[in-house]
């Protein structure tokens, strides 16, 4: 019975931690705008202003693969790493590219 009441209380934890809507906002120096369905695939961008009045940009996708920079000017690129969503070996199969 603890077994029980304790797997259903971790079910209504589940289902009130996911996210039911898509929220954007705008501020006065930063925004941030999404689409998709939460829970599953949304993509969106944020932009802020940096005292020095730069202007930074961060396109991403969150899917079952997690959440993945795609294009950014805030995030720095080096030795032929970018931001283009493929950061990571995400499914674990690196091994099958050999």
């Amino acid at each position: 019975m603890k077994v029980l009441l304790l797997i259903a209380l971790g079910l209504v934890a589940l289902a009130a931690a996911r996210p039911e809507e898509i929220l954007d906002f705008e501020g006065e120096d930063a925004e941030h705008d999404q689409e998709g369905t939460p829970g599953e695939s949304v993509t969106g961008e944020y932009r802020w202003e940096s005292p020095e009045g730069i202007e930074f940009v961060v396109r991403y996708i969150a899917d079952e693969k997690g959440y993945r920079v795609l294009e950014s000017n805030a995030v720095p690129s080096a030795n032929g790493v970018a931001a283009d969503g493929e950061q990571a070996d995400l499914e674990g199969d690196e091994d099958d590219d050999e």
